[in-house]
């Protein structure tokens, strides 16, 4: 039987799942001493990336990415967009696919949410599709 995972759970098998990746690809993988916006440091080839780790849900064809921060305020749960200044990138781990993808800020940056497509859509258009197999982790490597 699986249990139901708590956000916290989740974040942290994300978190996890996405150092495994980028270490098989020869990543290094550095963590902020801080509570900064960005979960991890990613070093590609002296190129160090700011990455926020995320969760994914996998709805039909799609893999549904986050883009936001939820934290609990005095008026109710307050969301925040990732922006291209506080992260370079959102790395997430879909357990659905066992896939990780690696999106740049310029596709994500002020959005709430991003949907990468697994399949074509039935009316076949391609025009502002954001194809999984495009943000791979690995397809992503510079």
């Amino acid at each position: 039987m699986l249990l139901e995972l708590t956000t916290n759970q989740k974040g942290l098998v994300a978190e996890t799942a996405i150092i495994h990746e980028a270490v098989k690809l020869g990543v290094g993988v550095a963590r902020p001493m801080d509570d900064e916006r960005y979960d991890l440091i990613l070093d590609f080839d002296g190129e160090l990336i700011r990455v926020q780790c995320k969760w994914a849900k996998r709805a039909g064809v799609v893999v549904v990415v986050r883009c936001y921060s939820c934290r609990r305020a005095a008026d109710g749960l307050r969301r925040r967009a990732y922006t291209s200044k506080e992260t370079d990138a959102i790395a997430a781990y879909c357990p659905e696919v066992e896939r990780c993808y690696l999106i740049p800020a310029t596709v994500f940056s002020g959005r709430m949410q991003l949907h990468l497509r697994l399949e074509r859509s039935k009316n076949n258009q391609t025009v502002g599709v954001n194809w999984a197999c495009n943000y791979e982790f690995g397809a992503r490597l510079p």
